[in-house]
């Protein structure tokens, strides 16, 4: 059944229709979720029944990617009725049912559950606030300060078997926070509780369904985590009879929550405990380490969870001299409380300081993202190696060394996969905890303002600070701009100078949104970001301030409609990156008369990602001898590729994966001498290798997962010599097994099946 959904989906579903389904997926993912942790209840209970040997238990493995799908095993195929002891492999890029619940929680994904009988204790006392029997509505609350372990508390309440069965598995979880778009937050959550899809006039909830409550009685529970204020609790909270609300927020709402459990500080021995994990990676303090400097260093942490890991881990396998220095430093502050958490910046700012100096500023580069969104790990790596000097290879080490510091959260398993030496970054992607968020604004805002490094919005506005419009006659020296709007048209912008900058990140929710002219000015800008967080693709206007600038680099557009191209425009001669996500075509690049070679004469990257209306790359697309990489994902319309391809000799990494409608490739692909990687996963139409596949001498691997109707292999694949690594099915791995014969060093990785929906994730 999720093989055809998937199938289906991949077939015909168009652009229009992906966040209805996201918001199903949702629902779906946290009621398989349940059965799962059911199940294995049951199986523990069980246990150590014998199993018949024609049954089979569900094994609960790490969750997929957003865009996995594949646990690759190599074994060879079992016997009937025997064990086998897998190993698995890094997951692939595809779609399916999960094999266990991702929870949206950020403060458990830092390393540290529940600990210490004293949060054990608020706990309980959470839930005998929520499973309080009343037949009205009623809303609760967690209070605390930035860091104090809310988020990871709630979770708990929101994954306890008590909690799921008292309100018959109807329990809801949402990240509210600053930014948040009420409306939709709140028509998602009626539908997941509702189960029914929002048909009123407008996509308004009526009012008399808010008031009656859904047609399924029976208790509710909606846990509504990073609230702000009072305003965005009044909005969200539903009023039917037998709906609970827990509201996760730094302040207390005391005209609507009638009970509230104010979260703890940890004890001496909780805290010294989670500062042990982070710093040695065991509970206790070891027998080599000096017992009371380290108690010294906790005790500064006053209790809080967040700072105890944070700090604890940028000690880590440091020398005595540097935990005396932190523990000077940390020593100037004053006492952490609810109305001194500038001091806890202060704080935790002493463990970035020990940073060298690009692993600080890259850092603080993470404050210019939008709070509660997930950073493309594309886009901030691409970022990095421009403002930094980096290369590839060492942005990603500073990424691993900020995770390592629990300074970042990789997302999708990053950490094991995106260090792959053809990795395609934009599969994966960061998150950060709204307080590490905080201290990042907070040190990148100790200058004034036209002098800081990073000029950012803090949260979406509907119009620009009005600080800044009272500093513009001045230039402003930031590196890096971020601005976070709704809509915004002409009017709504005014001229200011960025001499500076080399990035500019434009945030926005709308489906019409008009370019500042002062893009045009901006002569030293290296890389453009437009994210779009609205729910309908968005019409761009002044798309030409852009096109003089002669040192862009890299572009990113992200839920764009974009135009049709202009027959001629002034050549963006530095321009080596382009990547669209989620936006639409609508044949922009069909039957184009531009001259993509002399628009993009170095273009080297190019990135389709859920373009669903692409159905084929123009011509002259071929012209680009830059070339170097061409990745085509969740394309579903597209159907061929063009027959000039050959011509790009420079063209190491071709990925044409998830594009179910895509039946051949152009024989020409066997005149890329130079390509190393072919990645055609989960194209599932594709019947056929083009014959001269030997031809391609410096191929060194290839994923062809889910490709189920391809029934044999090319006579010349045996010439491949250079060829390593081979990712497929069990049944393509059996057409390999003659050339595993001749070619040396070939490993066939098997990948086993499993579908899931994780590509509709933002």
């Amino acid at each position: 059944m999720e093989k055809f959904l998937f199938e289906e989906l991949a077939r015909h579903a168009p652009a229009h229709v992906l966040d209805g389904v996201r918001r199903l997926r949702d629902e779906a993912e946290a009621r398989i979720g349940r059965l799962e942790r059911r199940v294995e209840e049951v199986a523990a209970m069980q246990a150590p029944a014998t199993i018949p040997p024609a049954m089979s238990l569900p094994v609960a493995l790490p969750p997929p990617p957003c865009k996995g799908m594949a646990m690759a095993v190599e074994v060879p195929p079992p016997t009937k009725g025997m064990a086998m002891a897998v190993e698995v492999a890094p997951p692939a890029k595809g779609m399916g049912m999960p094999m266990d619940f991702e929870l949206p929680c950020e403060e458990e994904s830092k390393g540290g559950g529940l600990v210490g009988s004293g949060v054990k204790v608020g706990k309980e006392r959470v839930k005998e606030m929520v499973m309080s029997s009343g037949g009205g509505w009623e809303v609760v609350g967690i209070c605390g300060m930035g860091g104090s372990g809310k988020t990871t508390l709630a979770m708990e309440i929101y994954k306890d078997q008590k909690i799921q069965g008292y309100f018959n598995n109807r329990v809801f979880f949402e990240t509210v926070s600053q930014s948040a778009n009420l409306e939709t937050i709140k028509m998602k959550l009626w539908e997941q509780i509702s189960s029914n899809i929002v048909l009123g006039a407008y996509n308004q909830i009526p009012e008399w369904q808010l008031k009656l409550g859904p047609r399924d009685r029976g208790p509710v529970l909606v846990i509504l985590d990073d609230v702000w204020s009072l305003s965005q609790l009044e909005e969200l909270v539903f009023k039917f009879p037998g709906c609970k609300t827990l509201v996760v927020s730094r302040l207390k709402f005391p005209t609507l929550v009638t009970r509230t459990y104010e979260m703890k500080l940890l004890g001496e021995e909780e805290a010294l405990s989670v500062f042990c994990s982070a710093a040695f990676g065991q509970e206790s303090v070891p027998q080599t380490a000096d017992k009371k400097l380290v108690k010294q260093v906790a005790a500064e942490c006053r209790g809080l969870p967040l700072a105890l890991k944070v700090i604890g881990a940028s000690l880590r396998d440091q020398p005595p001299m540097i935990w005396l220095s932190a523990k000077n430093r940390l020593s100037r502050g004053e006492s952490i409380s609810d109305s001194h958490e500038t001091k806890l910046l202060e704080r935790m700012a002493a463990s970035v300081e020990c940073l060298s100096g690009k692993v600080r500023e890259c850092f603080l580069d993470l404050g210019c993202f939008p709070e509660d969104k997930k950073i493309p790990l594309d886009v901030l790596i691409n970022i990095w190696m421009e403002i930094h000097d980096l290369d590839k290879p060492d942005a990603f080490a500073i990424l691993m060394e900020l995770s390592n510091k629990n300074l970042l959260t990789l997302v999708n398993d990053a950490q094991n996969k995106a260090g792959d030496l053809y990795s395609n970054y934009h599969d994966y992607s960061v998150t950060q905890h709204d307080v590490l968020r905080d201290l990042a604004l907070h040190m990148s805002g100790r200058d004034s303002l036209n002098k800081r490094r990073r000029l950012v919005m803090p949260r979406r506005e509907e119009s620009l600070p009005r600080d800044w419009q009272r500093n513009k006659d001045l230039p402003f020296e930031a590196q890096i701009v971020s601005i976070h709007t709704g809509e915004m048209k002409e009017s709504d912008w005014f001229q200011m100078s960025f001499p500076k900058a080399e990035v500019l990140i434009l945030n926005f929710a709308s489906s019409v949104y008009y370019l500042p002219s002062f893009i045009a000015t901006m002569q030293n800008l290296k890389a453009l970001v437009l994210i779009n967080y609205g729910t309908t693709s968005a019409a761009l206007d002044n798309l030409s301030a852009f096109t003089t600038l002669s040192d862009l680099r890299s572009l990113w557009l992200e839920k764009i409609t974009l135009p049709p191209l202009p027959k001629s425009t002034i050549p963006l001669k530095n321009l080596r990156k382009i990547s669209l996500v989620l936006c639409e075509l609508n044949n922009s690049l069909r039957g184009s008369t531009m001259d993509l070679s002399m628009t993009f004469p170095r273009l080297s990257n190019l990135t389709i990602d859920h373009c669903v209306d692409l159905k084929e790359l123009p011509p002259s697309v071929c012209e680009i001898s830059s070339l170097e990489s061409i990745s085509l994902s969740n394309c579903h319309d597209l159907t061929e590729l063009p027959y000039e391809l050959g011509k790009l000799h420079c063209l190491s990494i071709l990925r044409v994966y998830a594009c179910p409608a895509l039946w051949k490739l152009p024989p020409s692909v066997c005149s890329l001498k130079r390509l190393k990687y072919l990645d055609i996963s989960q194209c599932i139409n594709l019947t056929d290798l083009p014959e001269e596949l030997g031809h391609l001498t410096n191929l060194e691997k290839i994923d062809m997962r889910e490709c189920s109707r391809l029934r044999s292999l090319p006579r010349s694949s045996s010439s491949l010599k250079s060829l390593g690594h081979v990712v497929c099915d069990e049944e393509t791995a059996m057409l390999w097994r003659e050339a595993e014969q001749v070619i040396p060093d070939l490993r066939v990785q098997v990948a086993e099946e499993c579908y899931n929906l994780d590509w509709l994730v933002d």
